[in-house]
This record gives structure tokens, sequence and C-alpha cells, in this order.
């Protein structure tokens, strides 16, 4: 098991990854942050409502289970935010640099580092 700041140094190490953040969706908090390239207070609060409409849309539409990541994908860069399994109400939120990053292999990289995680 891996403490906060282990797992985000962790994550930096992903081919691409700029900065990453671990966020209390419910209030949009930093619990921690890595890295530079983005304003993670802002990147935080923001991506906590879209964890948020996402949630509210699925229980709207009846739909079972839980979100694995969200994938939003920019010109020049991936942002992927992951809810993490074992924290409800947290989220792993990364930013990768489009032309370094293997999507497939960062998506997979996150979760082995979400499971591991303790906070």
């Amino acid at each position: 098991m891996a403490d906060i700041k282990t797992s985000l140094a962790e994550m930096l190490t992903i081919d691409g990854a700029k900065c990453t953040s671990l966020v209390d969706s419910t209030s949009g908090m930093i619990l921690g942050q890595e890295g530079t390239g983005v304003d993670m207070e802002l990147a935080a609060a923001g991506n906590s409502e879209v964890v948020k409409a996402k949630l509210k849309t699925m229980k709207n539409l009846g739909l079972k289970g839980n979100i694995e990541d969200i994938l939003i994908t920019l010109s020049t860069q991936y942002h992927i935010i992951r809810p993490m399994a074992k924290q409800e109400g947290l989220f792993i939120y990364l930013v990768l640099d489009k032309e370094k990053a293997n999507l497939a292999l960062a998506r997979r990289k996150v979760q082995n580092i979400e499971e591991e995680m303790t906070v």
C-alpha cells in the first residue's frame, strides 16, 4: 500500500504525465497534487462537477454500476478522471501530453496505482 504523495508521484512516471491530483468530489478540494501545467484548484472544482453530473445522469437513466473512468480528449492533452473504488467520493485526476502518452497503458497504470493507494 502506498500513501497519497507516493501514489501521485508514481503517476508522474507514466509516459506523457504532466500533473495529477487526488480530489474530494463533494467539495472539489484537492487532497494531494504533483506536477505542473494545469491550474489544479480550478480543474479539481470543475471536474468535481463533471463527476456529479455523470452520476446524476446515470441515476436518472437507471444505469447500474460504477464509473471506471472519464476521459476528456483535448487537441494536445488527455484528461483522465478515475473515481476511487475503495474511497467513495474521491477521484484521481491525471493530465497527459497527447503526443507522449499511450492512453491504454496510462489508464491501466492509473488503475493499478489507485488499487494500491491508501488514504
